[in-house]
C-alpha cells in the first residue's frame, strides 16, 4: 500500500470513526425484542510461511497472507486479480501503521505480542461498490487534504461491516526484547491465549523471536443480502437496532 506523508489528522478522525457499532447485518424485531445480526465464521490453522484462503461468499475470499514476519490478513476478490486495496485495508486504519490485520513482529511488536493481542477487530468493505468508493475517498485525500475528504472516507469507515480475529492456540518462539510502548497499548492477553513456546531451530534467540504456528477463528459482521458461500458456517445474535 502506497500513502503519502501528513496524514496524521486524517488517521486521528479514522480512528475515532472505527468505534464499535451496532452491526448492519440486523434484522427488524417486533417492540420489546432485540434485533438480530447475521456473521460468518471462518477457522482454521497456518504455519509460518504457509498461506490460509477460505472463499466467504459474494465474490470474496479471507486469506491469511504469509510475511517474512507473520501474516496479513486480507479480504480479496474471489479468482479475480488483486486490486491495488484489499477490501480490509482502507476500512480498518491506521494506514501505514499497527494495524489488526497484522499477525506479525512488524513495528516491533514480539512474537508474544502478537499472540497478546487477542482478538483484533477491524473492518471491511463488503461489496465491490463500497469499495470502490473508499478507494475514491483515500485517492481524493491524497489530491487535496482537508477535512471533506477526511470526512469522507471516515464516514465510510464508520458504515462498514465488522470483523474479529481471535487466536485460539499458538506456536512461538519468543522474543527476548522489552515490550515497546505500542504493543503495550494493545498486547494484554497472553497469559489467557493458549499458547507452546518453542525454542529457536539455531538455537539463537532474538529480540523480537517469531510465531511458528496460529490456530484461529476470524468472524465477519454480514450485510443483509450477503450470499456466504456453502462452506461457510453463518450465526445469528442479538444486535441493536440501528433504526431505534
Amino acid at each position: 500500500m502506497r500513502v503519502r506523508s501528513g496524514w496524521g489528522g486524517m488517521i486521528l478522525g479514522l480512528l475515532m470513526a472505527t468505534g464499535q457499532g451496532n452491526g448492519v447485518g440486523w434484522a427488524a424485531a417486533p417492540a420489546g425484542k432485540p434485533a438480530t445480526c447475521t456473521r460468518a465464521v471462518v477457522e482454521g490453522e497456518v504455519r509460518a510461511g504457509q498461506e490460509f484462503v477460505k472463499v466467504i461468499g459474494n465474490g470474496l475470499e479471507v486469506m491469511l497472507e504469509p510475511l517474512a514476519s507473520g501474516w496479513i490478513l486480507r479480504i480479496l476478490p474471489a479468482g479475480a486479480p488483486r486490486p491495488e486495496h484489499d477490501y480490509a485495508e482502507l476500512a480498518s486504519p491506521p494506514y501505514r501503521s499497527v494495524s489488526p490485520l497484522l499477525i506479525s513482529t512488524d513495528f516491533s511488536f514480539r512474537a508474544q505480542d502478537a499472540v497478546a493481542w487477542n482478538p483484533r477487530h477491524f473492518r471491511f468493505a463488503s461489496d465491490k461498490a463500497m469499495l470502490g468508493e473508499m478507494v475514491e475517498a483515500f485517492a481524493e485525500y491524497g489530491r487535496t487534504p482537508g477535512p471533506s475528504a477526511m470526512n469522507k472516507l471516515a464516514g465510510l469507515v464508520s458504515r462498514a461491516p465488522e470483523g474479529f480475529v481471535q487466536l485460539l492456540d499458538a506456536h512461538l518462539v519468543p522474543g527476548t526484547g522489552d515490550q515497546s510502548k505500542m504493543a503495550g497499548a494493545v498486547a494484554s492477553h497472553f497469559s489467557t491465549t493458549a499458547h507452546s513456546l518453542e525454542r529457536p531451530v539455531d538455537g539463537k534467540a532474538t529480540p523480537l523471536g517469531k510465531v511458528t504456528w496460529i490456530r484461529f477463528r476470524i468472524v465477519l459482521e454480514l450485510p443483509e443480502g450477503f450470499r456466504t458461500d456453502g462452506g461457510v458456517m453463518r450465526e445469528r445474535y442479538g444486535c441493536s437496532n440501528p433504526a431505534s
